[in-house]
């Protein structure tokens, strides 16, 4: 399954994002997801967990953000909301029609914790 593989590549870039901030963990990873974008939901929330074991995203949740398709008809210069399998324009019938929105796969936003030190405790000697 590919989804292992854009998984792994997405707790990389957001593992990047959180070490340029100084973050210690990865608390969420939020993903916008496009019907085109050749992507299984339920098969990227199943190995995100495994994607993300042993580093800052071990135990992140993944948001997935879904978007509608949507495309611009050269035709009646308008833009719409299509289906994955219409992609041709509602308004004026066009069926050569330019993808605007649908297939994108982006890391919209990555939530960084960062673990600070407990305060020195300093104990009384027993006595």
């Amino acid at each position: 399954m590919h989804e292992l593989g854009l998984c792994r590549s997405l707790v990389d870039q957001a593992c990047r994002v959180a070490e340029r901030h100084g973050a210690t963990r990865i608390r969420r990873i939020r993903l916008r997801v496009g019907p085109l974008s050749g992507v299984e939901p339920a098969l990227m929330q199943t190995a995100f967990p495994l994607a993300g074991r042993h580093t800052a995203a071990e135990g992140a949740r993944l948001e997935m953000i879904p978007c509608s398709i949507r495309v611009h008809c050269p035709a009646c210069g308008r833009e719409s909301t299509a289906h994955a399998n219409d992609l041709g324009c509602p308004h004026c019938g066009e069926w050569c029609t330019r993808l605007v929105a649908g297939d994108e796969l982006l890391l919209e936003s990555v939530g960084l914790a960062t673990d600070t030190p407990a305060p020195d405790v300093q104990e009384a000697p027993h006595v």
